[in-house]
Order: structure tokens, then C-alpha cells, then sequence
């Protein structure tokens, strides 16, 4: 049997992810009070809490991912809609709140890169 490849953009992206929800998670449990305060509504200890799992969630489905486990990308698609309540329950404009699912489709988009004729998707399990 052959051994699955990823296109190179798309290993890129994963490590990206695995580094940018690394940083978010460590930022919520270590600076939590700080972002708190430099949001338009003061956040509750809880809902920070909640962030910084959302982001250790994320970086275990990332890291998923690399396994190529198509529920991890599943994951994603969970965790952005409890952001997306999150971010619209603490005053964060409706625009932005979104963003955050745009983030689902850009993971997606680039899942669909193809190597050797098989995108990533594809070999996902």
C-alpha cells in the first residue's frame, strides 16, 4: 500500500494551526484578564476558560489532522460555532463574530489540494 502525501500548502496550514491555537490557548489561560480587559464588554472568567479550551481542542484536531482524521476537521466545524456564540454573547460585532468560520472554509478550501491527483480530503480516514 502507498504511503499517504500531503501537498507541502497544505502542511504548511496544519503547522500554522497547530502554532496560531498554541499561542490562543496559552494567551487565554495565561493572560486571560488581559484580553478580558481589552475587549468592548469584560469577559467572565468562565467564558475565558471556555476560549482556552476551544484553542486546546483546536490544536488536538490539528494535530489530528496530520493523522488524517476527517472527524478532526468535524471538530473544527463544532468549535467555530460555540466561538461564534461566544464572540456574539460578549458584544463582538456580527462580522466578526463570522470571521471565525471563514476559518472552516479556508481549512476545507486547502484540504482539497491535491498531490500526486489526490487531495488531502481524499486521504483522510
Amino acid at each position: 500500500m502507498e504511503s499517504k502525501q500531503r501537498h507541502g500548502c497544505v502542511t504548511a496550514w496544519l503547522i500554522l494551526m497547530i502554532i496560531a491555537n498554541s499561542f490562543t490557548s496559552i494567551t487565554y489561560l495565561f493572560l486571560g484578564d488581559t484580553v478580558s480587559q481589552n475587549l468592548p464588554t469584560p469577559v467572565s472568567k468562565s467564558m475565558i476558560m471556555t476560549l482556552a479550551f476551544v484553542g486546546i481542542a483546536n490544536l488536538i484536531f490539528s494535530i489530528m489532522l496530520f493523522q488524517w482524521k476527517k472527524w478532526a476537521f468535524w471538530g473544527f466545524a463544532a468549535t467555530s460555532l460555540i466561538a461564534l456564540g461566544i464572540n456574539l454573547s460578549i458584544g463582538l460585532g456580527l462580522g466578526t463574530a463570522l470571521f471565525g468560520l471563514a476559518g472552516v472554509a479556508i481549512l476545507y478550501g486547502i484540504l482539497q489540494i491535491k498531490k500526486d491527483g489526490i487531495s488531502a480530503w481524499d486521504n483522510l480516514e
